[in-house]
């Protein structure tokens, strides 16, 4: 019997191989399938093979000068708080202060690095990180609670940094460009970096973002001193030790692990500071605009990506069998610590009792345990503070309310809140950013589809948005009426691909420009225009070309 499907000997010509997804501009990064019994064993082998291992962290900087360091703390995984993961120590506020007098002296030299050498470090580290992810994977997994693809996941990503990035640059610095004007005279454009960058990452991400921030910076001829999160300096750590080691000059990167008050207090007032680029709450983004406003000297930029009170609007053309699967992957994924994960489902009333019905069965379908297992599907939040935060904002909602599923966490020890839905009593009445495997739901009839959209505009935030309809006059109505900076319609809304979809939002979402975009490098940028009159030395010699 012939067979429909194709196979790896009859795949179009047509059909580039997934490493040349992305055709001449850059590799695909690999990934693992872990479908595959072979792939799975040798990773579970990895891990194993890591168990105990006890990790270390320390301010990575090159400065001039002794300068008191700072304490030192235990780093403790959220799944298993027996498990020390590793050691880490901060920087002391002379040390941040040093790293960047001394990142001034990086930039000056690194600037004037051409940007083939600086994209040829990147991708040196890109393949370094492609071909040994081992130790990456045991800490995403130990350090952030990372379940097994979504640290597989994370490494892509940064690996998709590291050469996208390098091939932007290449596109936009190689050369100045020219610019039309009058005969016997030459002008063109040229772009440079602004200097020293302070790149600030969560904990949520704490390796792409990580990557994300500093490889931009990077190519484009700034220099950096990179704040991780406090809750995951061992990853941080690592991945600066790789970029160094793949030709990155210490000097023009320097890890500066710290408290953020302790990072704020040397950094936002330095006089060599000439940007940052921050990921996390909307609340710590505002201090750092504050912040930045009443610094003496040059107006500095602030990159933001922050957070959203994301949703889903269903109506009752959609297919609930593929609404439920995006919606427990879109909100309990990475145990709903995304800042694009889905907050509240907008469910037409037609089909809205047949939908919960379903979600409900997939969520007891849930397995919540140590990330580490090939079966968990939600692991820890990162925290003590973050469980209590969410274990606050379920007791609000069964006051206000109506919890129509909890989850059980069974006897998962460690950070772990269990999957929970509630019922919205109106459609705007979530407008705070629960950061965990919390989903609302608020039914809507279809003359309230206006209501719907002011409600989502009220909020503030402008982030992601899903979709859900077989009608496509639907999905497009609704990205008319909303701003959210990437919507997805009839899929999942998390899992952005760096350079298919760049990734960011406006309002109380960030500032932009979107992270993975062709856009993003220009942010570390500065233009620069040079007009020389060529016919000084007595004739326009181009007319007789």
């Amino acid at each position: 019997m012939s067979s429909s499907f194709a196979t790896s000997s009859t795949r179009s010509a047509a059909l580039p191989p997934p490493t040349r997804l992305f055709g001449a501009e850059r590799l695909n990064s690999k990934g693992l399938d872990l479908s595959d019994p072979s792939a799975l064993q040798r990773l579970l082998e990895a891990l194993e093979g890591r168990a105990g291992e006890c990790w270390e962290s320390a301010p990575l900087l090159d400065v001039h000068g002794a300068a008191p360091p700072g304490p030192t703390h235990e780093v403790r995984s959220p799944a298993n708080l027996t498990d020390i993961v590793g050691v880490a120590r901060d920087a002391s506020r002379e040390e941040i202060r040093l790293a960047f007098d001394r990142s001034a002296e990086g930039y000056r030299e690194w600037s004037h690095t051409p940007v083939q050498v600086r994209a040829a470090a990147l991708e040196r580290a890109a393949d370094m990180l492609e071909m040994n992810p081992w130790p990456f994977y045991s800490l995403l997994v130990r350090e952030a609670g990372k379940t097994l693809q979504d640290a597989i996941a994370e490494v892509r990503e940064a690996i998709d940094f590291c050469r996208y990035y390098p091939a932007r640059g290449r596109e936009l610095l190689s050369e100045p460009a020219a610019l039309p004007g009058p005969t016997g005279e030459s002008n063109t454009l040229s772009l440079h970096g602004r200097g020293v960058f302070a790149c600030i990452s969560p904990w949520n991400f704490p390796l792409a973002i990580f990557a994300g921030q500093i490889t931009a910076a990077l190519t484009a001829g700034a220099a950096v001193v990179a704040k991780p999160a406090p809750e995951t300096p061992l990853i941080a750590h690592e991945f600066t030790r790789l970029l160094h080691e793949a030709g990155v000059p210490r000097h023009v990167l320097q890890l500066a692990p710290a408290s953020g008050q302790e990072f704020a207090a040397a950094s936002f007032v330095h006089p060599a500071l000439a940007g940052v680029a921050f990921t996390g709450s909307t609340a710590t983004a505002k201090v750092i605009n504050r912040a930045l406003a009443l610094r003496d000297g040059p107006i500095v930029p602030l990159i933001a990506e922050t957070g959203g009170v994301n949703a889903m609007i269903v109506d009752s053309t959609a297919l609930p069998e593929q609404v439920v699967d995006d919606v427990v992957t879109s909100a309990f994924g990475s145990a709903g610590q995304r800042c694009s994960a889905l907050r509240v489902l907008y469910l037409q009333e037609e089909i809205a009792d047949k939908v919960v019905e379903l979600l409900i069965g997939a969520m007891r379908e849930l397995k919540i345990g140590h990330p580490g297992r090939p079966e968990t599907d939600v692991g820890p939040v990162i925290s003590q503070r973050a469980k209590q935060m969410l274990e606050r904002h379920i007791e609000r909602m069964q006051r206000e309310a109506r919890l129509l599923h909890a989850c059980s966490a069974g006897d998962a020890t460690g950070h772990f809140v269990p999957p929970h839905l509630f019922e919205l009593n109106a459609l705007d009445q979530l407008d705070v950013e629960a950061f965990g495997p919390l989903l609302h739901v608020a039914r809507y009839r279809s003359d309230e589809l206006p209501a719907v959209f002011a409600a989502i505009a009220r909020t503030g935030y402008g982030l992601t948005l899903g979709v859900h309809s077989r009608r496509r006059s639907f999905g497009d109505e609704v990205f008319r009426n909303t701003s959210a900076g990437n919507t997805y319609v009839n899929r999942n809304m998390i899992g952005a691909v760096v350079g298919v979809q760049p990734f960011g939002g406006s309002g109380l979402s960030g500032t932009g420009p979107k992270a993975g975009g062709p856009y993003y490098l220009l942010r570390f940028l500065t233009e620069r225009t040079l007009t020389i009159n060529t016919a000084a030395i007595g004739a326009n010699v181009e007319l007789l070309s």
